[in-house]
């Protein structure tokens, strides 16, 4: 359930930061008024799974060992880096959150096989092509819905995958595996 609340925030962050210009200001409220309450929703999840789930000792397998010290360093260099050669391109800053939801994708897809988790390559998948969308669409005319394809719908694609694993490991059994999406 950690891993579902780390990409509830981030799915939040994603769509507060870029829901904007071009949508009007009604829907920007809504997007980013429904993106703060499922991201409580999870919240709220992860307070009642972990009060019902207490795991054994040594029961939990290392998710942060190796494997994934080397993808959380080449993801950050590559976000950074990557940043910084945009703006060395005099690319647009738009083009920044299509960098980032690129990545991120990728992050996904790559930890896949570390934690032996698949259903993370699926999120990790989508938001790399909206990041890849993104990045087309900032060498275009229409360069203003980089944010919304990029950002909003990546938010709304880890709020959507978190709400629903959340919710499954809240209606699961106790006792009984409640495996998800882990961000």
């Amino acid at each position: 359930m950690t891993g579902l609340l780390v990409g509830a925030v981030f799915g939040a962050v994603f769509v507060v930061v870029n829901a904007q210009s071009p949508l009007d200001t009604v829907t920007v409220t809504v997007l980013r008024v429904v993106a703060c309450l499922a991201a409580a929703g999870v919240v709220a999840m992860w307070f009642a799974t972990a009060r019902r789930e207490r795991p054994a000792a040594g029961a939990r397998r290392n998710m942060f060992g190796r494997g994934y010290l080397i993808i959380v360093a080449a993801e950050v260099i590559l976000l950074f880096g990557g940043i910084r050669l945009l703006a060395a391109w005099d690319r647009p800053e738009q083009t920044n959150v299509a960098w980032v939801a690129f990545v991120v994708g990728v992050h996904f897809i790559a930890l896949a096989p570390v934690w032996k988790e698949w259903g993370i390559a699926v999120p990790g998948v989508v938001l790399t092509l909206l990041g890849a969308a993104g990045l087309v669409l900032a060498a275009t005319a229409a360069v203003a819905w980089v944010p919304l394809v990029s950002g909003v719908l990546s938010g709304v694609v880890l709020l959507a995958g978190s709400v629903t694993f959340g919710w499954r490991g809240l209606a699961a059994r106790p006792g009984a595996s409640s495996r998800g999406v882990v961000v």
